[in-house]
C-alpha cells in the first residue's frame, strides 16, 4: 500500500478528508514545454505500475488532472483564488478536491515537480484531496551515479527515483566511458560504458528533468588513462608501480588525452558543467616528482593545471567544476584560491554526521560557487544541507562511491548508499522537514516499484516449533543476555509488518557457532500442505556473521511430488542480524524495527521467496543452520497466494 509520507516533504501541506475517484479521471497539459509531457508520462507510468491500469487523456467534461503553468492566465487564476500561488523557481501549487486534481508550475519544471507528489497521492481507491504549495531550498539538487558495463540496468531504475525525489541534476562519474580519443590511444576499459551508452543516459536524465554534469577525474585518480600499460610518458612519477597522477608540464597531457576528451564529454553529454575532480592529488604518488616539476612546486603545478582546463572547458561554453580538498586545504587556502578563477564551482565534501561545517562558509566568502556534498551516514546531508544553506551555497551534492564497475551494487551489496539517495533528496529540497522516516523502505519501492494489490494468503502459526522465546527475563530466552536486550518489543499475534502480514510467537531459532544457542537443533521442519505463490520469511539471526555473504543456512522446499528446491541463506544479502542495521542488500524487505529495553536499535528483515512451482502444493519448509556464529532465526512465515 501507498505511504502516506510525501518525499519531499512540502513546504506547505493540507489533507482534507476525501479522495478524488479514479473512475472517468484523466489528464489534460496546458503549454508546449516540454515538461509538461514529462509529468504526464511519469502519471500514466504510475497508474499502469500501481494500478496496472492505463490513465487516458482527459474527457470534455468531468474531473480531470490538469497540468501547467503560470503562464496560463486561467491556471495563475485558479491557484491564486486557491490560495496557493507560488512564483519561486521549481516551486508548484497542486490541489485534489471533488472537482479535480491541479498542478499549476510557477515554470514547467515546477509543474513536473508537481507531478512527483501528485504520484505519492495515488492510492487504489483514488487520489487523496490536498492542499500543497511547495518550491525547493536548493537551486541545485545532485545525485551521482556510474557509466560502467552494467549502465542500463541500474541508471534505468535510477534515474526515475532520482525524478521522482526532486533531483534536478546528476553527476556522471565518466571516467571510464570508452571515448573515441580512448579507443584510439589504446586505453579503453572493456567494462567502461560505450559512448552511446552515455549519449543515451544523458538523454533519459534529461527527459525526467535532469541536468547531467559529467565526472572525469583529472590531475589525480587518473589510473583510467594508464589502462593497459599505455600513456606511459604522462606519468607525474615515473617510479610509480601504480601512476595514479599525471605529469602537467608535457603538452601532451593536455593536447593527447584531456582536451580531445572534454570535446566529446562534452558533446556527448550536453555538459553546461564538467567536474574535473583534482581531488586528493598527492594522496599516492610523489607529486611533484619530476625536476621540473619540484622547480616550480605543487602550487604552480596545480593552479596551472587548473587554470589551464578551466580556459579550454570556457572555450567550449563548459563551466568547471572540482573539489575543495587539494586547492583549499590549510596549507594552501591562504595563497592558492587567490589564484583561480572565481567562476569555478567548489564541491566542498565532507562526509561526517554533524552540524558545524565552517569550511563551506570559509570558500564561499572567497568568492566561489559551493556546493556542499554529502555521503551514506545519517545526518550527514542533514548537517551539511543546513551549512550549505546558511552559507548561501548553490545546492548540495549527494555522492555515492560504490567503486567503478559496481554499479549493481547499488541494489545489492551497498544498498546503504542508495537508501542515502532518500535522506538527502528529503533534506536538499527542505531542510526544515523532520529527517525521513522509512527511508529503506522508500528506497526499495521507488527503485523496485509494484503494485498497490495486496494478495490472499495464510499466516504460519510456529508457536509449537519455537525453540526461544522473544523475552529473555530469565537469561534463557532469545539470545541469553536477558530482559534489556531481547526482542520483547515485538509483539505476538497476527502482525502488519511492512507490507506482510506474520503470526508471531516465538522464535525458531537454531543452533550456531555461540555457546548460548549450542543446544539448539541445526534444523527444523514446518509442515504446510498448500500451494503459494510465494513465501515471505521474517527471520534473523542472534549475531552477525563476520563474513559479508557467508553462507549461513538454507531452506529447502519439498513438494507434494517430491520434488526439492533450496533457498540459501548468505549473510548480509538474505538474512542479517537483528543487531544489524545496515541495509546492505535490497533482497530482503524492511521488516519490523523498534529497540530493545536498554535503547539498542534492531530490526527484522523480511525475505519473500517467489515460488516457481505455484500449481504445486508445498509439503514442508525445512530451515537447516551450518552452525556459524550468525545462526538462522525464523520468527514468521506467511504463505502469498496461492488459494
Amino acid at each position: 500500500m501507498p505511504s502516506t509520507q510525501l518525499l519531499p516533504q512540502p513546504k506547505r501541506a493540507e489533507f482534507p478528508a476525501g479522495t478524488l475517484a479514479l473512475t472517468g479521471l484523466g489528464v489534460r497539459t496546458l503549454g508546449n514545454a516540454p515538461e509538461l509531457g514529462w509529468a504526464a508520462r511519469d502519471l500514466r507510468a504510475e497508474w499502469k505500475t500501481r494500478l496496472g491500469a492505463a490513465l487516458p487523456d482527459a474527457k470534455a467534461s468531468g474531473p480531470s488532472i490538469v497540468i501547467g503553468t503560470l503562464a496560463d492566465a486561467d491556471l495563475a487564476a485558479k491557484a491564486k483564488a486557491a490560495g496557493l500561488s507560488t512564483t519561486a523557481a521549481e516551486g508548484y501549487a497542486l490541489w485534489v478536491d471533488a472537482g479535480g486534481a491541479y498542478i499549476v508550475g510557477a515554470d514547467a519544471k515546477g509543474a513536473y515537480e508537481g507531478a512527483q507528489t501528485l504520484r505519492q497521492l495515488l492510492t487504489p481507491a483514488g487520489l487523496r484531496f490536498a492542499r500543497v504549495s511547495d518550491s525547493p531550498t536548493l537551486k541545485e539538487r545532485v545525485a551521482m551515479i556510474y557509466l560502467d558495463q552494467y549502465s542500463k540496468g541500474v541508471n534505468d531504475a535510477l534515474i526515475p527515483m532520482l525524478a521522482a525525489l526532486k533531483y534536478n541534476a546528476v553527476l556522471v562519474m565518466s571516467n571510464y566511458v570508452q571515448w573515441d580519443t580512448a579507443r584510439a590511444g589504446g586505453y579503453a576499459h572493456p567494462g567502461g560504458a560505450s559512448k552511446a551508452e552515455a549519449r543515451r543516459v544523458a538523454a533519459l536524465a534529461r527527459e525526467h528533468g535532469l541536468e547531467v554534469i559529467p565526472l572525469i577525474e583529472t590531475l589525480g585518480h587518473v589510473q583510467w588513462m594508464y589502462y593497459g600499460g599505455a600513456n606511459k610518458d604522462l606519468y607525474q612519477d615515473p617510479d610509480s608501480q601504480n601512476p595514479y597522477a599525471y605529469d602537467t608540464l608535457n603538452p601532451a597531457t593536455y593536447s593527447r588525452v584531456l582536451f580531445p576528451i572534454f570535446k566529446e564529454a562534452a558533446e556527448v553529454f550536453g555538459a553546461k558543467t564538467i567536474h574535473i575532480g583534482h581531488d586528493e592529488v598527492r594522496n599516492r604518488d610523489r607529486f611533484p616528482a619530476r625536476a621540473n616539476g619540484k622547480a616550480a612546486g605543487f602550487e604552480k603545478l596545480f593552479v596551472d593545471d587548473t587554470v589551464k582546463i578551466h580556459d579550454h572547458l570556457k572555450s567550449l561554453g563548459v563551466n568547471t567544476m572540482i573539489w575543495h580538498d587539494s586547492a583549499f586545504s590549510d596549507s594552501v587556502i591562504s595563497s592558492l584560491p587567490a589564484k583561480l578563477p572565481r567562476d569555478i564551482q567548489v564541491a566542498y565534501w565532507n562526509y561526517a554526521p554533524g552540524t558545524d561545517y565552517p569550511t563551506v562558509q570559509q570558500i564561499t566568502s572567497l568568492g566561489f560557487p559551493v556546493l556542499g556534498a554529502s555521503w551514506d551516514e545519517a545526518g550527514n546531508a542533514e548537517g551539511l544541507t543546513d551549512a550549505a544553506v546558511k552559507a548561501g551555497a548553490l545546492g548540495m551534492i549527494q555522492t555515492r562511491w560504490t567503486g567503478y564497475f559496481g554499479n549493481p551494487s547499488i541494489w545489492d551489496g551497498q544498498a546503504q548508499q542508495g537508501v542515502a539517495y532518500v535522506r538527502a533528496a528529503g533534506a536538499f529540497w527542505n531542510p526544515d522537514a523532520r529527517p525521513v522516516q522509512s527511508a529503506e523502505a522508500i528506497y526499495r519501492d521507488l527503485y523496485a516499484p509494484v503494485a498497490y494489490r495486496g494478495a490472499a494468503g495464510a499466516t504460519v502459526n510456529l508457536g509449537t516449533l519455537a525453540t526461544r522465546s522473544l523475552t529473555d527475563d530469565d537469561e534463557k530466552g532469545w539470545i541469553g543476555k536477558g530482559p534489556d536486550i531481547d526482542l520483547r518489543n515485538l509483539k505476538t499475534g497476527v502482525q502488519q509488518i511492512g507490507a506482510y502480514k506474520f503470526e508471531i510467537s516465538g522464535a525458531l531459532m537454531l543452533r550456531g557457532a555461540r555457546g548460548a544457542v549450542s543446544d539448539l537443533p541445526t534444523k527444523v521442519s514446518i509442515e504446510i500442505g498448500r500451494r503459494a505463490d510465494a513465501l515471505a520469511f521474517l527471520h534473523t539471526t542472534g549475531w552477525p556473521s563476520a563474513v559479508a555473504r557467508e553462507n549461513i543456512g538454507r531452506y529447502e522446499i519439498e513438494y507434494a511430488d517430491g520434488t526439492k528446491l533450496v533457498q540459501p541463506l548468505e549473510y548480509g544479502r538474505h538474512i542479517r542480524a537483528w543487531t544489524d542495521t545496515l541495509p546492505t542488500s535490497m533482497i530482503p524487505a524492511p521488516g519490523w524495527a523498534g529497540q530493545t529495553a536498554d535503547g539498542l536499535v534492531v530490526n527484522v528483515p523480511v525475505l519473500e521467496w517467489k515460488n516457481p512451482k505455484p500449481a504445486v502444493a508445498i509439503k514442508s519448509i525445512t530451515l537447516i543452520s551450518e552452525g556459524k556464529n550468525a545462526n538462522p532465526t525464523l520468527i514468521g512465515l506467511t504463505l502469498i497466494g496461492g488459494q
